[in-house]
């Protein structure tokens, strides 16, 4: 199934909040193994887009297939039994809990795959070795976003949301994060991240999706980075 169906396909998708119509006929998709960012400015409706593909909204419209199957009528945790992992912006690190408790709080998601070892975790992210008898709300802000994506990678998810992990961050955190999500594609992963950074952002993706009002108004390739340099000057300020 991986080979032919995309690991992420989305069509027609409508979300709410309550009476709020925030996304409006969202298209896109995500093959195996790329990274895909969608960019915006706050409220364009990139967060509303990982919380829909999660479930975690109100109401909800449209089709959301992960490896071609239909997770649009799915609960959130049968969505996250598709192999879909998320990284949340508050980041949802348990303060009673050391580092390691927290990293083998969540059960593995997949049946074929168990994930990363905790010794893979640990080889990825050294910080976190060092400080896994902490309190988990002890941890820097750097090392609880590590965390954050570490404690995903051990479920066996193989399709990670993640959301503005690199904000508020020190430049040399920035920096070990985008070495991580090299790492992670090199390691077959496939990423969708939504990011306000955009020097973040720019050399780690393979396509952008750039969104406004809760639409998907411009789609390219980094290959095309460059040319779209004065559109997206237009767009999101950068």
């Amino acid at each position: 199934m991986a080979g032919s169906a995309a690991a992420l396909e989305i069509t027609n998708l409508h979300a709410w909040y309550g009476e709020s119509h925030i996304l409006h006929d969202v298209h896109f998709s995500v093959n195996h193994g790329e990274v895909v960012t969608l960019l915006g400015r706050n409220g364009a409706g990139r967060t509303t887009t990982l919380r829909a593909i999660m479930g975690l909204t109100g109401a909800r419209k449209g089709s959301i297939k992960i490896d071609g199957v239909e997770a649009i009528h799915l609960p959130t945790h049968k969505i996250a039994h598709l192999g879909v992992g998320y990284c949340p912006e508050e980041r949802g690190i348990f303060s009673s809990l050391s580092t390691e408790e927290n990293l083998m709080l969540p059960p593995s998601v997949s049946k074929t795959d168990k994930g990363m070892s905790v010794d893979e975790i640990y080889q990825m992210f050294p910080n976190l070795k060092e400080r896994k008898t902490s309190q988990g709300t002890r941890l820097s802000g750097g090392e609880q976003q590590m965390l954050a994506v570490a404690r995903i990678l051990r479920t066996g998810a193989k399709l990670l949301l993640l959301d503005e992990i690199s904000e508020g961050l020190a430049p040399v955190i920035v920096q070990a994060l985008a070495r991580m999500i090299t790492t992670l594609k090199a390691k077959g992963y496939t990423i969708v991240m939504v990011e306000q950074n955009f020097r973040f952002a720019a050399p780690l993706a393979d396509r952008f999706y750039v969104m406004e009002h809760g639409h998907i108004v411009e789609s390219f390739a980094a290959s095309e980075l460059d040319s779209k340099m004065p559109v997206l000057h237009s767009l999101l300020g950068v």
